[in-house]
């Protein structure tokens, strides 16, 4: 590394170390635990973790397991890439260490769609169109109803038809992994 290069890398880790700082303080003063603020976000965490505990069909488990977490790391990357370019943003969180949109990408999200693609594999149901639902749910229903009371903002050119768009690709693609890891395991190949 040239030096010019370590310095430049230097002075954005203290960027990031004051941000993080910055973070800290804002979720002392604004979104602690005194806050209804949190306790919705705690609750939108908990409670589908919850339901999941006693729904999940546990004959598929790691099926739906495996779909689920593909829905929390690609929603994970969609929600860091907008909040870190402005696109849309949480004010609020369950901790101050933990990205803003955890809540939503850890638990609410997959949760739901990992419920929705157990009852669609269940009842032999169409996934793309309940899926297509559900992400309208999402889109259209629950963003702008956290919008209203200030847990989600958009800005710039974002929409929440952007915001469906989003939602269904992930939906589509989490699927097509799944399917290609079921692929896999009921075709294995010698190495």
């Amino acid at each position: 590394m040239t030096p010019e290069q370590q310095h430049v890398y230097e002075e954005l880790l203290n960027k990031e170390k004051s941000l993080s700082h910055s973070w800290i303080d804002y979720w002392v003063q604004y979104s602690n635990a005194q806050t209804w603020e949190f306790w919705v976000n705690l609750a939108m965490f908990v409670i589908p973790l919850v339901i999941l505990w006693f729904v999940l069909d546990r004959k598929r488990a790691l099926q739906i397991g495996f779909y689920g977490f593909s829905v929390h790391v690609m929603a994970t990357y969609i929600h860091l890439y907008g909040e870190r370019n402005y696109i849309w943003g949480f004010p609020y969180k369950i901790m101050p260490y933990l990205p803003t949109s955890i809540t939503m990408d850890a638990a609410f999200n997959p949760v739901v769609l990992m419920l929705l693609y157990q009852w669609t594999l269940n009842h032999k149901k169409n996934y793309y169109l309940f899926g297509a639902l559900m992400c309208a749910a999402f889109a259209f229903v629950l963003k702008p109803l956290l919008s209203t009371v200030d847990l989600f903002h958009l800005y710039g050119k974002m929409n929440y038809f952007y915001l469906f768009l989003l939602y269904f690709l992930v939906t589509i693609l989490a699927k097509l992994i799944t399917d290609l890891f079921l692929y896999f395991q009921r075709n294995p190949r010698k190495a």
